[in-house]
């Protein structure tokens, strides 16, 4: 395999770092009584399951690209439905139930291309697959689309998300961006066939995205701690 002990921590704890996110999502939102911020929380999945289909690609050591397809196209289904939740969100539906459920009712759910946060790497920026470049495109415009909707959400519904998820959300942009760096400068500069094949690279870009799934989970476990607070009051 291509990748270092350390590195794989790192990718995995990326990976897992989303699925907290995601799960405290959904309880947050059966604390405050919200239908649209548990559906956000499932609509997070995909990007989750991208993100593990990622793993198994380099447990490969990077040779079954039907892997990193399925990613590919997993985490544009994922961004679409994140967009769909955001705008559900908007448009205020079922913003509150009449009766908020327990706090600790939820499930066990636990990236990218530029339409990711959970996980991937985006290979397609420097790969010739026409239809990888298709779905970048795509999922260029709907995850660019879902971030300016989300300042729209935080601006009107500050009890939704906290400022630090959504700059969260936000940091997967600067994690694509040192990542076609680093992609470039492994293969353009070094010579390596890929940017798995220089570990540390690799790494540092990987650990940004980390920051990005560390960023989403601990905003919304601030948003959950002052629920809790309002409640008891």
């Amino acid at each position: 395999m291509l990748l270092s002990p350390l590195n794989w921590l790192v990718h995995i704890s990326s990976s897992l770092e989303w699925g907290v996110a995601l799960v405290m999502l959904y309880r947050y939102g059966s604390l405050v009584g919200r239908r649209d911020l548990r559906r956000f929380a499932l609509f997070m999945l995909p990007h989750w399951i991208g993100s593990w289909f990622v793993l198994f690609y380099h447990i490969t050591g990077d040779t079954i690209m039907r892997l990193l397809e399925l990613s590919e196209a997993i985490n544009l289904v994922g961004s679409i439905a994140l967009l769909y939740a955001t705008l559900k969100i908007l448009q205020g539906e079922e913003k509150r139930e009449a009766k908020p459920r327990t706090a600790f009712m939820g499930a066990l759910f636990g990236g990218v291309v530029l339409a990711a946060g959970s996980g991937s790497t985006p290979y397609s920026f420097l790969m010739g697959n026409s239809w990888f470049d298709a779905i970048l495109q795509v999922s260029s415009v709907v995850y660019l689309t879902f971030l300016v909707l989300l300042l729209k959400v935080r601006k009107q519904d500050s009890e939704a998300f906290s400022a630090l998820t959504v700059a969260g959300f936000w940091f997967v942009l600067v994690f694509i961006s040192v990542t076609v760096v680093c992609m470039y400068v492994a293969m353009h500069v070094l010579g390596y066939p890929s940017l798995s094949h220089n570990d540390f690279l690799h790494g540092f870009a990987e650990s940004l995205l980390s920051v990005s799934n560390l960023m989403i989970a601990l905003g919304v476990h601030q948003q959950h701690k002052l629920a809790e607070q309002r409640l008891r009051a």
